[in-house]
């Protein structure tokens, strides 16, 4: 099967148990993104609004919360068409595109959640050269890279995967990725391997940095003089994203690789998208509820919100 060739087309064929409940699992859904989507987005604009807020961590917040839209708009859409439709297909080029989304904004993820470590470790064990470390030109690179290295990555691992000759056209699973396209191909390539080994050593070097980071940050608030609340309000809410984010991962990446196929289909499904579930909505939730000046911010505006609308309604009553 040459899929040099566009007009390829694969199918997503473990729906058939969700399809009896398409309008329960559509509608709870179609609610979930919405309610993800207006979450992450009141996060982004008050950070973006409230000059306040133009510090390090919370331009890298900011980055964490567009990442979650980008990579769970690699699937939602998709998968909410799919409930609606009887066949459920995607072509060679979505397939690619699709995985591409998925798996960079995971990379992302991990990336920006290094360069919080970094930011955090900073800011507590050097206070006194924090500005001067962290510059503005600094937090653009930081950053930049954060968003480059994943998508260069994650690039390189969708051109290696597509030279592939493939022997099959059925993903079970409910949406693509390089892995199950290339466990479909005739063949592996010594460039995919080459890549996805190099991809591995990149992220496990990410991972040894954040728990470095965390090692001395620790280590510095176990001293009787080091300000702990600071600690409490900072890095609690980024490790509890950490740990949410690296047991998604793991789960999934496990699941996929040695998972047993006597489960249910249902059971299958849910371990296949839960890093595409939890992490995304929880992060604005905890970040809003745990730091103190966005939570302010934000319930200033509501309250803000509240006082004109009483305003417009006594002036409407003397009308």
């Amino acid at each position: 099967m040459d899929n040099v060739s566009m007009g390829l087309v694969f199918t997503l064929s473990v729906l058939n148990e969700t399809m009896n409940h398409r309008v329960i699992v559509f509608s709870l859904t179609l609610l979930y993104f919405t309610l993800l989507i207006i979450l992450n987005i009141v996060l982004i604009v008050t950070i973006i609004v409230d000059k306040s807020l133009h510090e390090p961590m919370y331009i890298f917040l900011c980055n964490l919360c567009i990442n979650g839209l980008y990579g769970t708009s690699g699937f939602y859409p998709k998968f909410l068409m799919d409930l609606l439709s009887p066949s459920h297909v995607i072509s060679y080029a979505g397939c690619l595109l699709q995985s591409f989304v998925i798996y960079s904004s995971t990379g992302c993820d991990l990336s920006i959640l290094a360069v919080m470590a970094y930011d955090r470790y900073v800011a507590i064990c050097r206070p006194l050269v924090y500005h001067s470390v962290m510059t503005k030109q600094r937090v653009s690179l930081l950053v930049f890279f954060s968003w480059l290295l994943p998508l260069y990555c994650m690039f390189m691992n969708t051109i290696t995967i597509s030279q592939s000759k493939l022997c099959g056209s059925h993903i079970h699973k409910l949406y693509c990725s390089n892995w199950l396209i290339g466990k479909i191909a005739c063949s592996a390539t010594t460039a995919n391997s080459a890549v996805v080994y190099f991809n591995i050593a990149f992220y496990a070097s990410h991972s040894y940095f954040i728990a470095w980071s965390y090692m001395y940050l620790i280590r510095m608030c176990l001293k009787p003089q080091t300000n702990r609340s600071k600690f409490m309000q900072t890095c609690v809410p980024h490790l509890l994203s950490l740990f949410t984010y690296s047991c998604a991962v793991f789960l999934e990446l496990m699941y996929m690789r040695f998972g047993p196929r006597d489960v249910s289909q249902n059971l299958q499904n849910f371990m296949a998208i839960q890093f595409l579930i939890f992490p995304p909505i929880l992060n604005p939730l905890i970040y809003g509820l745990k730091l103190t000046k966005i939570r302010n911010r934000i319930l200033g505006v509501i309250h803000d919100r509240g006082k004109d609308q009483k305003c417009v309604d006594k002036a409407a009553q003397k009308r």
